[in-house]
């Protein structure tokens, strides 16, 4: 993003904002919304950034976590080499759920970020990275429930996040993902039943000339994130 572009829009911001909106640019760019093309960043980041009052009134967490859902998917077709998203969060949550792949920890006050106590190992290639792969495999083939941490933030760390248990479509710019709390009980305490089916998009076609496909949903579904029904289980 040139500052130049910014300017003469009309000249409708002001220096001081156009230096914090293309600072989180940039920020967001570069943790939460990462892709590919390693020195570029997403346009759609900036459509919400342009008034700053309205910052906070998005779900950024949210965002982070659509935006991350579809990376995964998209790193499982065939031809992917790479992942991309907000990896931070990805490790971070395999070292809370996993112990048998968490590396050291440091002590840390309360109110420090959780991932920044994880000590992450420096790794070597080679024939080094050959058998930690193996042994990674072999781990998760022979994985059970016993070897999973289902509640490390406590059984009821969801009360402090009501959020937590909102089910219904996550949104990031184009991207839409489903999330439902009830298709892995266990990490709110709870006994694991038989969820109920995901809800999907009532129609979708791919153009011709392009690799996306275009969806259509019902108007209410967009309206679950204000809905109070839609923050809590059955």
């Amino acid at each position: 993003m040139h500052a130049e572009g910014l300017l003469v829009r009309g000249g409708e911001l002001k220096i001081k904002e156009m230096e914090v909106q293309c600072y989180l640019f940039v920020l967001l760019g570069s943790t939460l919304f990462v892709d590919k093309s390693r020195d570029r960043l997403r346009p759609a980041i900036n459509l919400f950034l342009k008034d700053h009052r309205r910052l906070t009134d998005y779900a950024w967490g949210a965002g982070a976590l659509a935006y991350l859902y579809r990376q995964l998917g998209v790193a499982t077709r065939a031809g992917s080499k790479s992942l991309c998203g907000c990896l931070t969060l990805l490790q971070a949550w395999i070292y809370e759920y996993f112990p048998l792949f968490r590396p050291s920890q440091l002590p840390q006050s309360p109110d420090a970020p959780r991932a920044s106590s994880w000590i992450s190992p420096r790794l070597r290639g080679g024939d080094e990275a050959r058998q930690r792969l193996a042994r990674y495999r072999q781990l998760l083939d022979e994985l059970s429930a016993d070897d999973v941490t289902w509640t490390p933030y406590g059984r009821d760390g969801h009360t402090d996040i009501p959020r937590s248990l909102y089910t219904g479509p996550i949104h990031f710019s184009d991207i839409a993902e489903g999330y439902d709390p009830a298709r892995c009980l266990r990490q709110f305490g709870y006994r694991q039943i038989i969820p109920r089916a995901m809800t999907v998009p009532h129609d979708q076609y791919r153009p011709a000339s392009s690799s996306s496909y275009i969806v259509f949903r019902d108007p209410w579904v967009n309206q679950l994130w204000d809905n109070v029904a839609a923050h809590r289980l059955d």
